[in-house]
């Protein structure tokens, strides 16, 4: 057996994860420094919040498209697409937009720019799930997450703090493109592999893009798995909207955030992988309900009180972080989840579990937003904590068909012994 295969990985896709972690190193790259930069720039918080909704609202459509667009045109078609609206859509936002501090392009560019990487990345885990062997899928989704949590939330967040001292911001948004462009090369040039569309003449495509909406009425368990998606991610996109803030409170500088965010998602990468391992050995809604939704919960809560309990302590705030970051990584197996309670639907399974996470990059800051000047940040924080115990509950009744079978034999044989 390969060696790629042996750790989990197909084989012929090992360059496409590659080319996923640079392209999202370059994505993710301003994630933790750009809404305080616009604000310093002049902009309110209230402006920067509204770009980063509009931004998630394209984002949430494009990852809904990632799945159908695969099975109508082509995973190559589909992630080739992503990459040229991500760098017209960044081009032109830094050439156009931040450059001159003009805020209705930067609103119409950046929510281009939204429309990028969620073909490129979520197309590819799509991919994954086709080429993937049933026993290993959640060990191949944990490499995925391993990629892009490495590129968009690692790799960025410790590059962004290097670049933007020694190279400036505006240099520093321009290296995300050819970032980007080194992942395309890798991933659409470099990895052979070839998915075949499945959709035929134009009627086929219709309805292959239609089902990628009524699979939640054939199938309302992946339904579930889309919303227990959207919880996922709620910390990952709400936290940077108020968090860094938060910190400075306790002294905790910009650049030294970057650096915590940056070792927050390095235990998402190191997790991310374990928690594939785990959810194929333990159980993939166990995983999720234990680690992911109640873990998440917890040290959601821990993230906010623990610079405030320690006057900005950055071991202790650095150590609870990570953790965090570990247990984001126990809802790896929701993507190996759905597929399977999809009844073979597995493009429109895996676009509702993708639009589940960019609705999160919508719903995550417009939380943050709405509430933060009712509640504050210690209110927002609540909020999050409370859905991430929600999604442990909506993952109890996400049961796979073998478990349904399973839960009727001993059933049944409880009633024979009664009997």
């Amino acid at each position: 057996m390969n060696v790629l295969d042996r750790i989990g990985i197909p084989k012929t896709l090992a360059w496409g994860y590659l080319g996923v972690l640079i392209f999202m190193m370059g994505d993710g790259l301003e994630a933790g420094w750009l809404s305080p930069y616009l604000v310093e720039q002049g902009l309110s918080v209230q402006d920067a919040g509204l770009l980063f909704t509009i931004y998630g609202v394209t984002l949430a459509i494009a990852s809904w498209f990632s799945g159908v667009f695969l099975e109508a045109f082509g995973a190559k078609k589909s992630m080739l697409l992503g990459f040229l609206f991500y760098v017209i859509g960044t081009s032109a936002f830094i050439a156009f937009g931040v450059s001159s501090l003009n805020y209705p392009l930067m609103l119409i560019t950046y929510a281009v720019k939204g429309f990028g990487y969620p073909l490129f990345a979520y197309s590819f885990l799509t991919w994954v799930t086709y080429r993937s062997p049933q026993n290993r899928l959640s060990t191949a989704i944990g490499w995925f997450w391993v990629a892009y949590s490495g590129g968009m939330f690692v790799l960025g967040a410790y590059y962004s703090s290097y670049a933007i001292t020694h190279l400036g911001y505006m240099t520093t948004l321009w290296s995300a493109v050819v970032l980007a462009a080194v992942g395309a090369v890798f991933a659409l040039l470099l990895n052979r592999d070839k998915l075949p569309k499945k959709a035929g003449n134009t009627r086929e495509t219709l309805q292959e893009l239609r089902k990628g909406l009524t699979i939640v009425k054939t199938h309302p368990k992946v339904g579930l798995s889309g919303i227990v998606r959207i919880i996922n991610s709620v910390g990952s996109y709400g936290f940077p909207v108020f968090l860094p803030l938060h910190m400075a409170q306790y002294g905790i500088a910009t650049t030294t955030w970057l650096n915590i965010w940056g070792t927050i998602f390095l235990g998402n990468i190191v997790f991310n992988l374990l928690f594939g391992i785990i959810g194929d050995k333990f159980g993939w809604r166990q995983t999720v309900m234990w680690f992911g939704g109640v873990g998440c919960g917890i040290f959601t809560l821990l993230l906010y009180y623990v610079p405030e309990w320690t006057n900005g302590n950055l071991w202790m705030t650095t150590i609870v972080g990570f953790i965090w970051g570990g247990l984001l990584a126990g809802y790896v197996p929701i993507a190996a989840l759905a597929p399977s309670v999809s009844g073979g639907n597995k493009g429109p399974a895996m676009s509702i579990v993708n639009l589940g996470a960019g609705l999160s990059a919508f719903i995550a800051p417009a939380i943050a937003y709405a509430f933060i000047g009712t509640i504050g940040a210690q209110g927002v924080v609540w909020v999050f904590a409370i859905l991430y115990f929600i999604s442990a509950v909506i993952t109890r009744f996400i049961t796979t068909p073998e478990e349904e079978a399973a839960r009727d034999r001993a059933r049944a044989g409880v009633s024979r012994k009664i009997a």
